[in-house]
């Protein structure tokens, strides 16, 4: 039984380890982007690689029919801040309409075979 107890307690005491040290590590990809906007030193280079993933996730949202109604707009918007020099406002504007591609396109891969739609 002390085995037992003690190997889930190693293996609890390595999870929150691992779910700590994550949270120290610095974001890649998008989600980087995202930490550069809210912290709010997101520049030009942080904007265009934000905005070219809000395009490409729009345009993978499309492909199954499921473009979510305020993307389009949000991806407007972030583009005017950006012709503004608010880089970190366009930055926080595009990651949030790439992450309504991302949900759309999961959404309608998820509906595809849920039956007829009205």
């Amino acid at each position: 039984m002390t085995s037992k107890l003690t190997i889930a307690a190693i293996v609890l005491m390595a999870v929150a380890s691992a779910t700590c040290a994550s949270k120290d590590k610095p974001a890649s990809s998008a989600s980087g982007a995202t930490a550069m906007a809210a912290s709010g030193s997101a520049g030009k280079s942080d904007y265009e690689k934000a905005i070219k993933a809000a395009m490409e996730a729009e345009k993978k949202a499309a492909s199954v029919d499921s473009e979510w109604r305020d993307t389009g707009e949000l991806i407007s918007q972030a583009e005017e801040a950006a012709a503004k020099g608010d880089y970190a406002a366009a930055t926080k504007l595009a990651n949030k309409a790439m992450k309504q591609g991302e949900n759309g396109y999961a959404q309608g891969k998820g509906q595809k075979d849920a039956g007829p739609r009205f």
